[in-house]
């Protein structure tokens, strides 16, 4: 791989020796924002590329001469610039586009099929501000939490207490990125919001696997948010109330951007919301549980500063603060705080081909619960990311390659059933580097990355290999393939098994003994965890390009399963269980997207499967199908008015069925128990095979009425009428087989949300 970068570079060196480069950034005329996969269409070659998140693109290897380029974005008036190119040159501009009336759908038509066809796009998602805000959601308000259950391979186990699994990876397999940062639990305990809030993100990329080397330590799936700049033209706001959250969202220049000087900007940006679903679930749902009510609160709040140079240098400074509350009365209460902050930079050098990014960031994460008499149960995390990285442009091709590294301490105390308190204080450091190359060819496009992934902790070093494909077999049909080997050393204290568990908290491997799955005296090959991945399928571009239609079969392979034991009957047992597992199936969705009518349908085929040693048996969160349905339609008088509706249909998860009861006396006490006429205590006897028996289907119904009111040009209010589960459908969640209760998902739950711009 380091020989093929060389050659690449050296190819490049020579080839800049008589060539130039055209490079820059393009932007909202009205906001300063960064107009991210724009289209810059080169008139004398008649090729052109996409701007990527910061509006930034770059044509390399370029004769010298006059060129005329052409820039063009859904919603923007199309830009013409004229540019004289000097041999060895690099030129830089800034692109201004001006919103427009006019909306030319076959702009954006040409701009993702562009995209498809020079990116390899396995197993990846792109989800932007405005797909969020399609979605019918809960109290009014979209959430990123609500929308990646709709993406193909994405699972949400529950409405409070709910788990996300990823084409069979558990929570604990996703790395959850926020600019860079790691985000440790990005779910609040109400399973309907994220920790993110909707107006600050700018784009959200999924990987549900097969991801390049950029990304590591985790085995299994990656969620990338990239939240947007302040506003750098003019100050604004939002504020939005619901009865489920309050939300609010400041934004404005510190230094202004005028695009007619060649000079720097500086803006800022601060949001937050706050839940008191705790508070007003006694007035508007006293039907939606039992006496508890819906004990949820969380509060999230998230600042940025922006500084943007004349060439398109730019550093970020952001910061984060999470907070959520379940409070049981009586019970029990889970409290955890999250927070964190870091700085993002990337620089353009004048007279380089090289660009230079780099992310420095730290992040803290303490949950702990109170049970009844028994001791806290807490647990922290706090980790910091260094990395910095270097990309190379060629005519064809692009080389990015860095380093990273992460350190991170853990501390838990927890004491199980049986009485045994296991405790854990660790620190921990990762070194990684990596390097991608992405090659086009003809209508083929390569991307083979490796990285080398060091664990400090257990001493071990591992290889990562990664490759994906794509050939471009028409303009409309698109074949496509990737593989890789992924690890990671972070263990999760929630068993896979559990229905619900709101303590999410973490341990890492350190230098104990890890045994293979069912033995207590075999050593495993390695304390690391591992996992194979091979994916492909098709894009097809249908009725003219009407319609996007993704196909893709899928494998994951997991060598290693590490998991916490808290069943441990005694101190000689091991901490820690070990399992192997796999993943298979078939994602499919098709989207439409034109004027007034946005449409997405996706199914998924999965089987999720573990070996514990003794059996091999389907996960909690195996559902077989799954299928989702989306739409939104916009419509009157300058589009004032939008209805949405979301359908969703999955096969029951499994569960390990009972074969029967049995009674069992206290020992205390005994002096004042009737044996002849008490009655024992029933504990239920379980099925040795795992998970055989299976829920009922589950299904539901979401609905949104919006009507959009503009007060002035830069003012206006959203009134939204939602209803989750509408058909208010009985979807069963769990069954407890001690008390003999059935627990089901939430029901029925109309609201009503006011937001109002400016």
């Amino acid at each position: 791989m380091l020989c093929i970068m060389f050659l690449f570079c050296l190819e490049g060196v020579l080839a800049a020796q008589t060539t130039g480069t055209i490079r820059g950034n393009v932007y909202d005329d009205e906001t300063g924002d960064p107009v991210a996969f724009g289209n810059v269409f080169v008139k004398e070659t008649e090729s052109g590329v996409n701007t990527d998140l910061d509006g930034f693109f770059n044509l390399s290897n370029l004769a010298p001469g006059t060129y005329t380029l052409v820039f063009s974005y859904l919603g923007f008036d199309s830009t013409v610039v004229e540019i004289e190119l000097r041999a060895n040159a690099i030129e830089y501009i800034r692109v201004f586009l001006e919103p427009s009336g006019v909306t030319l759908q076959e702009v954006d038509v040409s701009a993702r099929r562009d995209q498809a066809q020079t990116e390899v796009q396995v197993s990846r998602v792109r989800v932007t501000s405005r797909e969020l805000r399609a979605l019918p959601s809960t109290g009014g308000d979209p959430d990123l939490a609500q929308y990646l259950p709709v993406l193909p391979g994405v699972i949400f186990s529950g409405d409070q207490g709910g788990q996300l699994y990823i084409r069979g990876g558990s929570p604990v397999q996703n790395l959850v990125l926020l600019d860079g940062m790691t985000i440790y639990n990005p779910f609040h305990s109400i399973g309907f919001y994220s920790v993110f809030d909707t107006e600050t993100i700018q784009n959200v990329d999924v990987y549900t696997g097969g991801f390049g080397a950029q990304f590591g330590g985790r085995s299994s799936a990656v969620i990338d948010v990239r939240t947007r700049d302040g506003n750098m033209r003019r100050n604004a706001g939002m504020v939005s109330v619901s009865p489920f959250q309050a939300r609010f969202l400041l934004e404005g220049p510190i230094k202004k951007m005028n695009p007619g000087a060649n000079d720097g900007s500086i803006s800022f940006m601060l949001s937050g919301k706050t839940s008191y679903l705790d508070r007003t679930s006694e007035t508007f749902y006293p039907y939606a549980s039992d006496s508890l009510g819906l004990p949820f609160s969380f509060t999230d709040i998230y600042g940025k500063l922006t500084f943007l140079g004349a060439n398109g240098s730019k550093l970020s400074l952001f910061g984060f603060n999470h907070r959520d509350k379940v409070d049981y009365t009586g019970l029990a209460t889970i409290d955890w705080n999250s927070l964190g902050g870091g700085a993002r930079f990337s620089i353009i050098p004048a007279n380089s081909s090289v660009i230079i990014g780099s992310t420095i960031a730290f992040s803290r994460y303490e949950i702990e619960m109170l049970e009844g008499d028994e001791p806290p149960r807490t647990n922290g995390i706090n980790g910091f990311d260094i990395g910095l990285d270097f990309t190379y442009f060629g005519a064809s091709s692009e080389v990015k390659y860095g380093f990273n590294v992460h350190g991170l301490s853990t501390n838990f105390r927890f004491r199980n059933p049986t009485g045994i308190t296991f405790t854990q204080e660790t620190n921990n450091t990762e070194i990684a580097g990596f390097v991608n190359l992405k090659q086009k060819w003809g209508d083929a496009v390569i991307e083979p990355s490796v990285r080398l992934h060091y664990y400090a902790s257990i001493n071990t070093m591992s290889f990562e290999p990664r490759l994906g494909m794509k050939w471009n077999v028409s303009d409309d049909f698109r074949l496509k393939g990737a593989a890789g080997i992924y690890s990671q050393n972070l263990i999760s204290t929630v068993n896979e098994r559990d229905i619900v568990n709101l303590f999410n908290g973490f341990l890492s491997a350190t230098g104990e003994t890890i045994y293979k799955p069912g033995s207590t005296t075999v050593e495993a090959d390695s304390r690391l965890q591992t996992a194979w991945h091979i994916g492909g399928g098709f894009e097809w571009d249908l009725f003219d390009n009407m319609v996007e239609l993704n196909v893709e079969p899928y494998y994951k392979k997991f060598d290693r399963l590490i998991n916490f034991n808290r069943n441990k009957l005694t101190r000689l047992d091991p901490n820690y269980v070990t399992e192997t597992g796999e993943s298979y199936g078939l994602d499919i969705y098709a989207k439409y997207d034109r004027k007034n009518l946005y449409l997405w349908a996706t199914y998924s085929l999965a089987f999720v499967d573990r070996f514990n040693g003794d059996q091999t048996y389907p996960t909690n969160f195996d559902r077989r199908h799954n299928v989702n349905l989306l739409a939104t339609y916009t419509f009157g008088e300058n589009n004032q008015w939008e209805a949405g509706a979301r359908w969703n249909l999955g096969s029951g998860f499994p569960f390990t069925q009972i074969k029967g009861y049995f009674g069992t006396y206290p020992f205390s006490g005994a002096d004042d128990l009737d044996y002849v006429t008490g009655n024992p205590e029933l504990r239920p006897i379980f099925d040795e095979r795992l998970n055989r028996g299976r829920l009922p289907y589950y299904h539901r119904l979401d609905l949104s009425f919006k009507r959009f009111i503009e007060l002035g040009r830069h003012t206006k209010m959203e009134i939204t009428a939602s209803v989750t589960n509408a058909y208010d459908r009985a979807n069963i969640f769990y069954f407890d087989v001690v008390d003999l209760d059935r627990v089901d998902q939430l029901p029925i739950l109309p609201s009503l949300s006011v937001r109002f711009d400016f």
